[in-house]
């Protein structure tokens, strides 16, 4: 298998699951490490709207940053 077609094998989760169990078993394993992430690891952070915030920081036109005050 040349590197374009690892590379596309990695990239093609489709391509990937056409080849066959001994060429699957070949590729060398993707440099980027895990490309699935579950779903504690797409949890984000923050985000909250003005009206969400308990405490207003006067000093930055009453927008919500009680972690700037």
């Amino acid at each position: 298998m040349s590197p374009r077609d690892i590379i596309a094998a990695w990239k093609n989760e489709a391509l990937r699951n056409s080849l066959s169990d001994d060429a699957r078993a070949a590729l060398p394993p993707n440099p980027a490490g895990m490309v699935e992430l579950n779903d504690d690891e797409l949890t984000v952070a923050g985000g909250g709207t003005k009206n969400s915030c308990t405490t207003a920081c006067p000093s930055y036109m009453g927008m919500c940053c009680t972690w700037m005050c």
